[in-house]
């Protein structure tokens, strides 16, 4: 046997609505208008359209947040695409590589992702969780019936791209902070070249500091990340600009013929070339997943004002600096400057990456809790590490994995170099992904006529494939180290997906059917004590256990009695005024009461507090403050009799592991220990 404990999870997607049993009378607090709609997609209307004071601090903070991945890829771009030797180095060349690079960031950076998916946001949040998500509750709500089975699977295949497009994020996760770290530090050979060995030490000592003060939380450095990377991008303009007026026929670049005529004269090459070029991509999707934090206005305003330019004249330099002198090709970046400069430069460098990472870090922990909210993960304990800010969260687990995964990585790799050839794969995958959703969401959702979608998909998939298969070919060279951890991860996340459901329907199979539960309990009329009672259930359709043991023990019911059920929205946020459902179950039944409180994936979760808040209804007169909260856990175990294929009976293995390593939710908690009555139920799948 192999046996475990495990939380049964509280909130699931299936709480069934009011018309699922006859007897159930339908409230939601706080509103009459419907909780959730039946068709079409919310538009989000900026506030405010014009240049404004808040524009601009929103837009600087973006800078610190929203930029830091993309904006420390020249520390490392132009040294990868010629450091194998398989691109010729010449001033064609460069001049190409350069024209390659500046529009590729203006076609998927500005044009894709800037102007077009920032529109695709899931009622104001973005990630590609979300956007499947918002892919999947258009396909449900379609009212084609002609095409259910076309809808079905495109349905499936909305669900794998959120799952995989999660799981290639923590691959990134592991990747961006090693890399950016040692590009950075990497700094110090240039002046003293003596120092290489002291390049990892360095590099490890500054990682773990970085991870070590994930606990006390983000908000105080978070102040200086703007202005820290408007520093960072004004000295791109500081240092390219020189460059650019030493050798001015650089400026060639700036036309997409010049990248062109090097994919023309060198095709091969060329193709080689994308593999490295993609570095200069990596952190689009963070212009997508941090739209919640600042609005799509600020972040096309910092893009367009600052960064683009910035980037595209530090490119440029880079370019001229290469022409002018082959030799800088050691480290283009940091000899741009003057030598008086260097450490200055390593230092700022340093900062920069280490912001880089603290965003991807905190989007880790952002994207474990979405997946763990939409049961794809168990549950993880989530820290808050601010009064004020939701989003604000520390996971240790995830904090613990991360760090080994990183130091784990640059040991292995020791060199930005020799990881650059792990660092394109899961980017170039994930612009597949997003690309592919949102084909779906222009044609099924904005209603964009077929043949301007198509459109669409030929442009992109025309820039987007090539990359992909660049970096395709880089397996071998270190490619297959994001693409291992995502199809971990991937693994991991649709074990439990698919385990949760066992256990539910497995839990489901043991509990009485609530309409006949309910009809026993009318007929017999158990005695009522004074008090409330709080049952802690995932479903409508049956009783909970707790409350049928407590029955058939006590043979009493409290006055006051309460299935409370959390459900899973398939949106960010749930309107707070639309939060809580009221169903009562009948009147030969007073007193007793199914709850569902409605939650995003995003929203914190404290159920207790919106119980009160329900309480103060004049139509319910339940009193919390004494309230008794009745939970239940699992000891699940491997049933041995079951005949079961051999992957089948590891993914069982699996899922027992991780569902002993879950943890209570958060929320839990705040419930007082003397007021808390857990019930231990065995559980064989």
């Amino acid at each position: 046997m192999f046996p475990c404990v495990a939380r049964v999870p509280l909130s699931h997607d299936d709480a069934a609505p009011a018309e699922a049993h006859p007897s159930l009378h339908r409230h939601i607090v706080g509103s009459a208008n419907p909780l959730i709609t039946t068709g079409g997609i919310p538009r989000v209307v900026a506030s405010q359209r014009h240049f404004s004071r808040r524009t601009l601090t929103l837009s600087l903070a973006a800078l610190g947040i929203v930029f830091g991945d993309i904006g420390t890829s020249p520390l490392y771009v132009m040294r990868a695409v010629f450091a194998s030797g398989a691109v010729p180095f010449n001033s064609v060349t460069i001049t190409g590589v350069v024209s390659a690079i500046v529009w590729t960031l203006i076609a998927i950076v500005s044009g894709k992702y800037v102007l077009l998916v920032l529109r695709a946001d899931n009622r104001g949040e973005g990630g590609i969780i979300a956007l499947a998500t918002l892919v999947r509750r258009v396909l449900t709500t379609s009212a084609l019936s002609d095409q259910k089975r076309t809808r079905s699977r495109t349905y499936i295949f909305a669900s794998v791209c959120g799952v995989f497009g999660a799981a290639l994020f923590f691959g990134d996760s592991v990747i961006t902070p090693a890399i950016s770290v040692l590009s950075a530090v990497e700094g110090i050979s240039v002046s003293a070249p003596g120092a290489q060995h002291a390049i990892v030490p360095i590099a490890l000592v500054l990682l773990t500091g970085l991870f070590a003060i994930q606990r006390y939380g983000t908000s105080a450095v978070g102040k200086a990340f703007g202005p820290v990377m408007l520093a960072w991008f004004a000295s791109f303009i500081a240092l390219g600009a020189p460059a650019i007026a030493r050798y001015p026929q650089i400026a060639r670049a700036l036309s997409p013929l010049e990248a062109l005529r090097f994919i023309t004269a060198y095709p091969v090459a060329a193709f080689i070339a994308l593999g490295a070029i993609v570095l200069a991509l990596t952190g689009a999707e963070a212009l997508y997943a941090d739209i919640s934090h600042f609005g799509r206005l600020p972040i096309q305003t910092a893009w367009f004002v600052l960064v683009l330019p910035a980037l595209i004249v530090m490119y440029l330099g880079q370019g001229a600096l290469l022409i002018l002198d082959p030799a800088a090709l050691h480290n283009p970046f940091f000899l741009l400057a003057p030598h008086w400069a260097h450490i200055p430069l390593v230092i700022g460098a340093a900062m920069a990456t280490l912001i880089a990472s603290q965003a991807v870090i905190s989007g880790a922990y952002s994207v474990a809790r979405q997946a763990t909210r939409l049961g794809y993960l168990p549950h993880l304990r989530v820290v808050y590490t601010s009064q004020k800010e939701v989003g604000q969260i520390y996971m240790p687990g995830v904090n613990a994995v991360l760090f080994v995964a990183v130091a784990a990585v640059v040991l292995l790799f020791r060199s930005s170099e020799a990881l650059s050839g792990a660092y394109g794969l899961a980017v170039t995958t994930d612009f597949l992904l997003t690309t592919s959703l949102l084909l779906i969401l222009t044609h099924k959702a904005w209603h964009w006529a077929l043949p301007v979608t198509i459109l669409i998909g030929i442009v992109l998939l025309t820039l987007e494939v090539p990359l992909w298969a660049a970096n395709i070919i880089k397996i071998t060279t270190g490619g297959w180290l994001p693409l291992s951890i995502a199809l971990i991860v991937f693994i991991l996340m649709s074990i439990w997906h698919k385990g949760e459901d066992v256990v539910r329907a497995a839990r489901a199979s043991r509990e009485p059917n609530l309409k006949y539960f309910l009809a026993q309990v009318a007929h017999h009329q158990p005695r009522r004590i004074p008090g409330t009672a709080v049952y802690l259930h995932s479903t409508v359709r049956t009783a909970p256990l707790p409350l049928v043991r407590n029955l058939h023990v006590t043979h009493t019911l409290h006055d006051h009695v309460v299935i409370l059920s959390m459900k899973t929205l398939g949106v960010p946020h749930a309107d707070p005024h639309q939060r809580v459902e009221i169903l009562h179950f009948s009147n030969d039944l007073p007193g007793m009461y199914h709850v569902i409180i409605h939650y995003g994936f995003k929203d914190e979760r404290n159920p207790i507090e919106d119980l009160r808040d329900s309480a103060l209804n004049p139509k319910h007169t339940w009193s919390f403050s004494k309230a008794v909260f009745f939970t239940s856990h699992l000891e699940l175990e491997a049933d041995d009799t079951k005949q079961l294929r051999f992957i089948d009976r590891i993914s069982r293995k699996v899922f027992l592991a991780m569902a002993h390593t879950a943890s209570s939710p958060s929320w839990l908690r705040r419930v007082p220990a003397d007021q808390m009555v857990e019930t231990s139920f065995r559980l064989a799948i």
